[in-house]
């Protein structure tokens, strides 16, 4: 199991992105993908036409949100804590993804970077 942390910047203040992190219809506009969120603690979440799946566990409105991302087999939970931070050019995005499985550590970090955030980033340049 690996653990992953990394900061981004949105070119958007912390509320916008925080809504786009968490509202459905949001999400589907920047990934170009069907997904399911709310913003319910225990909630079950699909993304990217269910490539990613979980467990909403905790939000705090435009500052913060927790996931349990669910990989098959993985006994321990895999923990993901988004953090938004006001900046001068938008939000920087902290993001924490721990106990990754070894096999899939790769491909979830490009992910993160390649997929996740470089979309959310072109979405508002």
């Amino acid at each position: 199991m690996k653990d992953f942390k990394k900061y981004y910047i949105i070119p958007e203040e912390p509320a916008i992105v925080y809504q786009a992190l968490t509202n459905a219809a949001t999400i589907q506009l920047w990934t170009g993908e069907p997904a399911e969120m709310n913003t319910e603690p225990g909630s079950e979440f699909s993304l990217w036409d269910g490539s990613i799946t979980g467990r909403n566990l905790e939000f705090i409105a435009d500052k913060k949100i927790v996931q349990q991302w669910y990989f098959e087999g993985q006994e321990e939970p895999s923990i993901v804590t988004i953090i938004l931070h006001a900046n001068k050019q938008g939000t920087s995005v902290e993001l924490r993804h721990s106990n990754i499985p070894d096999e899939a550590y790769e491909d979830i970090t490009e992910g993160w970077t390649d997929s996740y955030f470089r979309s959310l980033g072109m979405f508002y340049e």
